[in-house]
């Protein structure tokens, strides 16, 4: 279960935005959530992955040290880490509820996400850092390997991946816990009803 006194990241999504993608009742039902976030320091900085399944049930953690050359390059790194993981615990037709604390990277997966295979794109081209375009290629397979995806930004304070980004080595501890291949349970038809904090949210832009 998500730690005692900290919300789990279905909560933490269902009350944050997502940019440029609507969010209506029927998106949160999500079986799996994966929040990430990537640090940049001189002397080094470090990657932090948690995933839970919707009833709160932790599936992994990550803190892993990393030498990004910017705090953009390591938030790309960081998701990419945490999407391969997730999609190796996961089945392929998981609704996933994904949540960072960097906003650019929010809008872009979102953006890239509402691309369609009848030839829909974005107006503008999406602004990936120089040195993400390897990393940002592979977070787009994976989020259209899911059978749904949503992005939701949230601030710092309350990524619980964002301790794990900033002091890998104190939570190292994390990178030894078993694997779990945990599933979620049967959604409620009574969970049809959107959370209170979400029912009126027009969608975010």
């Amino acid at each position: 279960m998500a730690a005692y006194g900290r919300p789990t990241l279905r909560d933490l999504f269902d009350d944050s935005p997502t940019p440029h993608i609507a969010h209506p009742p029927r998106t949160h039902h999500r079986g799996f959530y994966v929040a990430t976030d990537g640090s940049f320091r001189a002397t080094g900085g470090g990657l932090g992955v948690v995933i839970e399944t919707r009833d709160g049930e932790r599936v992994a953690r990550i803190a892993l040290p990393d030498r990004a050359p910017d705090n953009n390059v390591a938030e790309y790194r960081a998701l990419h880490l945490g999407l391969d993981v997730l999609a190796a615990r996961a089945p392929r037709d998981a609704r996933i509820g994904v949540l960072v604390d960097h906003d650019v990277l929010a809008a872009n997966a979102n953006r890239a996400l509402l691309a369609t295979d009848d030839g829909w794109r974005p107006d503008e081209p999406l602004s990936v850092p120089e040195d993400s375009r390897h990393h940002w290629r592979g977070i787009q397979a994976r989020l259209h390997g899911f059978a749904d995806c949503r992005v939701a930004r949230i601030r710092s304070a309350e990524n619980p991946a964002h301790p794990l980004a900033n002091a890998p080595q104190q939570y190292s501890h994390v990178n030894d816990e078993a694997n779990r291949c945990v599933l979620p349970t049967a959604v409620d038809t009574d969970e049809l009803i959107p959370p209170p904090s979400r029912a009126d949210r027009p969608a975010s832009d």
